[in-house]
């Protein structure tokens, strides 16, 4: 079986489980204790605070760690919103952003928060003059996320910060960055970006662990209390072998990008030019997006039905994101893109890591048409 869904999950660089393995057996102490045990555990959280604000260019203080990304997006967003309610009630994010934003917006809305919800163009790429006409003196919060999760398009966070700012230079900017960290270039001074997330699974790190970049100066309502804990603004016990093994795993992948991308968009560049002659298929995904995101639509046909047969011909892929995968509704980001049911119904999600060859692009194009031309054949005998 070819595991074609890195987006979801990544498997773990075996640094990392060993990091994981060695912590967890010789540091199990609450770094909250005042013995010599858990000042040792505080001091491997520290070291690791220091590891992924140096992967990122910011101060070690200004590094929190989560449950996960749906943590850290679901605290930059209600944490921002309810801290700084007093400044307004208004809020600015896009039709594209991935659930734990999307829903954490919805929630506020029924609060009594106002919520611009702006469009992405027929490619799934938001116009920078669109956010900033929405952006007004009660606006709070700004949430754009780097790499849509699943079609994987690249938004311009440089030129959407720079407009937030010049409209109002209170509000806040947040960018989900789950999908783009060792992809791409994460330049958060340039996108003036004040919270940005990340989650360890996706770097190749453990499940479980969450970074939450809160610029300085910026205060967030915790959503967690009961502990003193991240400087409060996040309490619990922290997770100390997690916590250092993702670290370990974000300068990892930091110190790879460069070489990740240049191997992989050529793969990907292939399967999309494989894709496109395929008269069934119709791609989603654009040239210029995230190297490692390949998303296709079989209009008339469910993704998961294709999904199944590519299964049953060794090839583990995604018929959405991880998060919406087991819901049988079309997608919500292909219909803001202006696709139809059919093609939001049918879509398919390929996401390539750093152990995928040339061979083994070929072997999945042979599955994509054996499946296709199958499902065709059935299809035509049901009618």
């Amino acid at each position: 079986m070819l595991y074609w869904d890195y987006a979801a999950a990544a498997p773990p660089y075996e640094e990392v489980v060993q990091t994981l393995e060695q912590v967890m057996r010789k540091h199990f102490a609450n770094p909250s204790s005042l013995h010599r045990a858990g000042e040792e555990a505080d001091k491997l959280i520290k070291r690791a605070r220091e590891v992924c604000a140096a992967a990122l260019d910011v101060l070690p203080q200004e590094i929190l760690f989560t449950s996960g990304a749906t943590e850290s997006n679901n605290l930059a967003v209600k944490g921002a919103a309810l801290q700084y309610q007093s400044r307004g009630r208004h809020i600015v994010t896009t039709e594209l952003e991935h659930p734990s934003v999307y829903e954490s917006c919805l929630q506020l809305q029924k609060l009594g928060w106002e919520v611009t919800f702006v469009p992405p163009d027929s490619q799934g790429v938001i116009e920078p003059s669109r956010i900033a006409a929405a952006v007004r003196p009660d606006t709070v919060l700004v949430s754009v996320m780097h790499v849509n999760n699943e079609i994987g398009t690249v938004q311009p966070l440089r030129e959407i910060g720079q407009l937030v700012k010049a409209v109002n230079r209170r509000t806040l900017f947040h960018v989900d960055g789950v999908q783009g960290y060792g992809k791409l270039e994460a330049p958060l001074k340039a996108w003036q970006a004040d919270l940005y997330s990340l989650s360890a699974h996706k770097l190749r790190g453990p499940r479980g662990t969450g970074i939450l970049y809160v610029r300085e100066g910026v205060t967030l309502f915790p959503l967690l209390t009961g502990g003193s804990q991240e400087q409060g603004k996040r309490a619990g016990t922290e997770n100390v072998p997690n916590i250092v093994a993702s670290a370990k795993a974000m300068r990892m992948s930091g110190e790879q990008r460069v070489a990740f991308s240049d191997r992989i968009r050529p793969l990907k560049a292939q399967l999309e030019n494989y894709i496109a002659g395929i008269p069934e298929l119709v791609l989603n995904s654009r040239e210029d997006g995230a190297p490692h995101i390949v998303h296709f639509s079989y209009p008339g046909m469910k993704g998961e039905v294709l999904a199944r047969r590519l299964e049953e011909l060794g090839m583990a892929v995604a018929t959405r994101s991880a998060c919406s995968s087991r819901q049988a509704e079309p997608s919500r980001i292909l219909l803001s893109m202006g696709r139809d049911t059919a093609a939001a119904l049918g879509g398919i999600r390929i996401s390539l890591g750093d152990s995928h060859t040339q061979q083994d692009v070929s072997r999945l194009e042979q599955a994509l048409l054996a499946a296709v031309q199958s499902l065709k054949i059935a299809e035509g005998g049901m009618k």
